[in-house]
């Protein structure tokens, strides 16, 4: 299709009624297209949803996605939810449509300049950082993505007067881009995920290099210096690279921000150094929060937010909801939620994060990783792991005779009681699953919020 001509002449169908395929559809709608709508569910919720996108330009069906409809499109908007090897998806006719992502179709009406920013973990509390950073120092910001609103929601809104849009970036979205180029980049780690969704490993890194497929000269990347799998994957990208760096300083001639031996956060830019603030001053825990307020302060420095505001906004952002936030202590037991640790390597950082024994809850629906490779950083962290879900004989299988060990196959509040019969006071009961939520609950949100109504339970 070629897009000189306007929407009013396509009919698109877009696949997925979750929150981004619903934006999706009033963005078209708004810009004329013809639209056909669906999704495979078909739930109370979602008809009053579909109810609202139906109108004489959209048709909306629930139950099923029609390969007749889908095959007279001439393009496809796929929701991240939906894999590749989805069965609708497998028809001839229907994968010689065009396809891209959410992502791709908000790029094209967005008139503000997209801040990105991907890697395995640490993405949503980078964007929202970012998101109020850039906010505190006066720019009129929108947030969104995976977190938040979704962007074609962002730039159906023309009322806004955005200067610039941050974006939290998931390699299922990037997968299906063609022309999205962010004026700033950011990649922040680089771990195996989503093995259930990408067919290996090596297709998972291909989807997070695309962020670079449209660089040029005005790129402008914020890079993890001490991750050689991100190093590689921008390595001879044209635009301006800076880096940061949590462990070391930086490399002679490289720009960016470091933590410093003092403990102290430091810019440095033109050959000059800047420190901001100490990192016992940040109210998020672990070295990965210390990595995400690296990565932000230099996304600020690009767009020219004051040191000031930096500074501010370093000391005071809060924790997120479900990333290493703590709940509450009593009888000396910290309870903390980090439900958002869906992968191993977010569940590492976790533990790496903590300096008091951990009565770990792991488990939950796996995402094809071995847990084993926790041990290393369970020695002497670790008193107890309670695994649950579909994932606790494989933990049990992987850990069992190297850790104690409680397996509780019964509901989750079977496994929050087990977890505080285990801990001991100086203790920290953590939910850090390193698994999807998916087999007991609707999403990570849920299982975190029925976490936090448990501990307190606990503690009370």
């Amino acid at each position: 299709m070629k897009m000189s001509q306007p929407w009013s002449e396509f009919r698109v169908g877009v696949l997925g009624l979750g929150r981004s395929g619903r934006a999706a559809t009033r963005l078209l709608a708004q810009a004329g297209a013809s639209v056909y709508a669906s999704d495979i569910a078909d739930t109370p919720q979602l008809r009053a949803q579909a109810e609202g996108l139906r109108g004489p330009q959209v048709d909306v069906e629930l139950g099923r996605h029609d390969s007749g409809q889908l095959e007279r499109c001439d393009l496809l908007v796929v929701s991240p939810g939906i894999p590749p090897s989805a069965d609708v998806l497998q028809a001839p006719a229907v994968r010689s449509r065009p396809m891209i992502s959410e992502l791709e179709l908000a790029f094209r009406f967005l008139s503000a300049p997209v801040i990105a920013i991907t890697g395995t973990n640490g993405k949503t509390t980078t964007t929202a950082w970012t998101g109020a950073m850039l906010a505190h120092g006066g720019a009129r910001v929108g947030v969104g993505g995976n977190i938040g609103r979704a962007l074609s929601e962002l730039a159906a809104d023309r009322e806004a007067g955005h200067e610039w849009v941050v974006a939290e970036v998931s390699s299922f979205q990037l997968a299906l881009i063609e022309r999205f180029k962010p004026a700033i980049g950011v990649f922040l780690n680089l771990c195996p995920d989503h093995l259930d969704w990408h067919v290996d490993i090596e297709d998972y890194f291909a989807a997070k290099a695309r962020l670079f497929d449209n660089a040029d000269s005005d790129s402008r990347w914020v890079l993890n210096g001490e991750d050689e799998g991100v190093r590689r994957l921008a390595a001879g990208r044209p635009g301006k690279a800076r880096y940061f760096r949590v462990s070391s300083e930086l490399e002679p001639g490289e720009e960016g921000a470091f933590l410093n031996p003092d403990g102290v956060l430091v810019t440095r830019r033109h050959g000059e150094e800047v420190e901001l603030v100490n990192r016992r001053e940040l109210k998020l825990l672990g070295a990965h929060n210390v990595a995400n307020a690296l990565a932000t302060v230099i996304v600020a420095t690009f767009v020219g937010v004051p040191v000031p505001a930096i500074r501010d906004s370093l000391r005071g952002f809060e924790p997120l909801p479900h990333r290493l936030q703590p709940l509450v202590e009593r009888g000396g037991v910290l309870w903390i939620n980090d439900s958002k640790a869906t992968n191993v390597a977010s569940t590492r950082m976790a533990l790496r994060s903590l300096d008091r024994p951990v009565v770990l809850l792991l488990g939950g629906r796996p995402k094809g990783e071995t847990f084993a490779s926790l041990l290393p950083d369970m020695t002497g962290r670790v008193r107890a792991v309670v695994a649950f879900g579909e994932a606790a004989p494989q933990i049990g299988a992987e850990l069992g005779g190297k850790v104690q060990l409680a397996r509780e196959d019964g509901p989750f509040e079977e496994v929050v009681r087990r977890a505080r019969e285990l801990a001991r006071p100086g203790d920290a009961v953590l939910l850090a699953p390193a698994c999807a939520s998916f087999d007991m609950f609707r999403d990570y949100e849920e299982r975190g919020e029925r976490f936090a109504e448990l501990a307190n339970r606990e503690v009370t």
